[in-house]
């Protein structure tokens, strides 16, 4: 990659906090009235969903467990994130799928730069979003890959190293596309549709199936956390997302009516949030910067195809609940998205009708 597609050269966040520097660059120090404040902040316990009884049935069963599906519903309307637990990924997958992760971000520099990203393709290994010069930047690394439409995902784009990588990211991203779609049934009913209708909206009819992609986030150790974010405010572009977060420490949380809370993670568990056309909200979120702990996190983004048209279901739309949003392909919405950077909610308000 040619470092000049960025606006300025990338510099690895943890590049940065290997150096045991005591005082963080400029760039990365947020503005007062964005910085994290102790006394503003709470522990809240988000909603805990047991999805045992529809992962028996491998997603089958979803029909016939109306209490999880209105668990579900009730959850999106007034949260709009909640945790999920027994979705059916083994704990020994969930710890592999993290140990190779963080086996690859502790690699040498010299080899994490050979899947360096640009704007253009934003695959691969990076520290930044958005083209904007002098942007205020975020404390944290990523890895950003493609798992499906198979015509989109490129193993040579794929760390080599560790070894297993490749297979247990595939062995990953097939189990969590499997719990995605159970979800995805389950938000169906709970909006009073058929069971199968916002998973036949994310595809077309070639039968190359839905859009989905895995984001590895790093946030290094900081020297000054109470200054920066490991991710800015932000809704997440997709139509469902699954973050595994980190069981050690906690960094993840979301805006409240009287300020910002740290949702307590539980081990194993996803964190699921979701979008649609105002019914359920897609909630701001940001992640805070350790002093003392790295963390590592993985988002899972369950999306419609890149090229398909997208826009409120029309099942969905009445005089009472107008479209919210224009219609725009996926990949114009999010090519959108990573042109601007992470912005709190301004993107979605932007794009309404």
């Amino acid at each position: 990659m040619d470092s000049n597609d960025w606006p300025e050269p990338i510099v690895p966040v943890q590049s940065i906090s290997d150096s045991c520097t005591h005082v963080i660059p400029d760039q990365y120090i947020q503005p007062p009235s964005r910085r994290p404040s102790p006394d503003l902040i709470k522990n809240v316990n988000i909603p805990i969903i047991d999805f045992h009884d529809l992962t028996t049935g491998d997603g089958k069963m979803v029909e016939y467990c109306p209490a999880t599906v209105k668990e579900i519903s009730d959850a999106c309307r007034e949260w709009g994130f909640f945790q999920a637990v027994n979705h059916g990924l083994s704990h020994e997958l969930l710890h592999r799928v993290k140990d190779v992760w963080r086996q690859f971000f502790h690699l040498p520099m010299v080899e994490k730069r050979k899947y360096s990203n640009s704007p253009i393709n934003y695959e691969g290994y990076g520290s930044r979003l958005g083209i904007e010069k002098k942007a205020i930047l975020d404390w944290g690394d990523y890895y950003f890959l493609h798992i499906l439409p198979t015509s989109l995902k490129d193993h040579s784009k794929w760390p080599s190293v560790p070894p297993s990588t490749t297979d247990t990211v595939e062995e990953y991203g097939k189990e969590a596309v499997k719990f995605c779609r159970m979800v995805m049934r389950a938000l169906s009913l709970s909006l009073g549709l058929d069971v199968g209708k916002l998973e036949q909206s994310f595809e077309d009819d070639s039968g190359d199936g839905v859009g989905s992609c895995l984001r590895v986030n790093f946030y290094p150790k900081c020297p000054q956390p109470d200054l920066t974010l490991g991710l800015s405010p932000h809704s997440d572009p997709g139509g469902l997302t699954l973050l595994l977060a980190d069981d050690h420490v906690q960094g993840l949380q979301f805006r409240r009516e009287d300020g910002w809370g740290t949702i307590r993670s539980l081990p194993d568990a996803f964190i699921v949030n979701i979008l649609s056309n105002g019914v359920y909200k897609s909630v701001e979120h940001r992640v805070m910067a350790n002093s003392t702990i790295e963390r590592i996190s993985l988002a899972f983004f369950f999306n419609p195809k890149s090229d398909l048209l997208i826009g409120p279901m029309a099942d969905l739309i009445s005089t009472e609940n107008p479209p919210l949003y224009r219609s725009m392909t996926f990949n114009e919405y999010r090519v959108y998205i990573r042109k601007n950077g992470p912005k709190g909610k301004s993107h979605l308000e932007s794009l309404k009708s």
